[in-house]
């Protein structure tokens, strides 16, 4: 069994944070998305896997020469779409193959039953189902896949994870998405089965959304330590710990959660379970971190608190800057889209002291440069707040 998994998207509607990263490579749990997916295609017993990049492609490129596992990778020169994706592997594909994106999170229990079967595709229902594929499925099998239809009457989507052949190559057109590709499949006779799974299988379709799926990955989280903890800190519940980090005295960390290597936490410092933090990453004296996700060589100030946040690569907080949890909305695709967070926060943001972010969506490069002020909405990159 071989296995093409698609990591040249962007993901436009994660920005911020895809700005200088692709979805592929969004840390959750202190993991890039698309190790899990690999993980789970070497745990179900594939190792042929082909890996197609394309936006930042070097950095995925460097990312998988870095695995212990050996990838196939081929470029994808144009941003043209899934499909066009797929046409760009097909040398590297001789028969029967997974079909992957590299930005979800997928198990291998649910990818077993494809690869025992022929042609398939993994469904779930979703609260949200135009934001995917909706499948319209009749005795197991497969009738139609409708992408991102303005209104659906089912809650069935595609999670994008199929089980395909060589032949698949045979339907391709030009201009033609997969599910176009699939339905043609379908009405020339093919067969392909619907495996319904309930766990096993996310997808973050908006920035806010990699909370939960954080908090998820945390629970597998496994208690460690390669760094130096103060006999005066108090480590409780499954808590890991990088090389080279320092939990300082005073300091409370209560698990899941998950700490990069080479970090300086507290004194007095305080990391609530369902938080991740990068690698150098700092948290000052009696700073409060919960539920969040903190890139690489962020820092942050004395008496911070942070709540339900995302926080990218080099970002610095001042001193008493606090993330509260309010409503973001905005409108995709003519429908209003709304999260209860309190920031998402692009790459090497400042913020001035005293600074309260609350449901904010501040851009790359941004700079809050007076006190004192409360910042909600979306700050677009490059802007300095006065």
């Amino acid at each position: 069994m071989q296995a093409v998994v698609l990591a040249g998207g962007e993901g436009s509607r994660l920005r911020p944070l895809t700005r200088n990263r692709p979805k592929a490579l969004i840390p959750v749990a202190n993991r890039p998305t698309i190790e899990y997916v690999i993980e789970a295609l070497t745990e179900a017993g594939v190792w042929d896997i082909t890996v197609v990049v394309g936006y930042r492609k070097e950095q995925v490129i460097h990312y998988l020469a870095n695995l212990p596992v050996q990838v196939n990778v081929v470029v994808q020169e144009k941003q043209l779409g899934v499909a066009d994706a797929l046409k760009t592997a097909e040398e590297h594909v001789s028969d029967r193959f997974l079909l992957l994106p590299g930005d979800n999170i997928i198990t291998a229990s649910a990818l077993r039953p494809l690869c025992e079967d022929g042609p398939g595709l993994i469904t779930t229902t979703h609260s949200w189902p135009t934001d995917f594929g909706v499948v319209d499925v009749q005795e197991g099998l497969v009738k139609e896949i409708i992408e991102k239809p303005d209104v659906s009457e089912s809650f069935m989507v595609s999670t994008g994870v199929f089980s395909l052949d060589s032949s698949v190559f045979d339907y391709y057109k030009g201009g033609l998405e997969l599910p176009g590709i699939i339905n043609r499949m379908i009405d020339a006779g093919t067969k392909v089965r619907a495996h319904h799974i309930s766990g096993g299988w996310s997808d973050a379709v908006f920035a806010w959304d990699l909370l939960g799926l954080n908090r998820s990955l945390l629970k597998k989280t496994v208690s460690s330590s390669a760094g130096m903890i103060s006999r005066h800190a108090t480590i409780e519940g499954r808590v890991s710990i990088g090389r080279g980090t320092e939990i300082l005295p005073g300091t409370v960390i209560t698990g899941p959660a998950v700490i990069g290597t080479n970090c300086t936490i507290g004194p007095n410092a305080c990391i609530s379970a369902g938080t991740s933090i990068g690698n150098c990453v700092t948290v000052g004296p009696f700073s409060h971190v919960s539920r969040s996700i903190l890139m690489d060589d962020v820092t942050v100030g004395s008496h911070v608190s942070i709540r339900d946040s995302v926080f990218g690569e080099g970002c610095r907080l001042a001193d008493h800057t606090a993330a509260v949890c309010g409503e973001f909305t905005t409108n995709v695709r003519g429908r209003h889209v709304s999260g209860i967070f309190g920031t998402i926060m692009g790459d090497r943001v400042d913020t001035a002291p005293f600074t309260v972010l609350k449901g904010a969506v501040v851009g790359n490069n941004a700079v809050i440069e007076t006190s004192g002020r409360t910042i909600g909405g979306t700050i677009p990159d490059h802007t300095v707040v006065m």
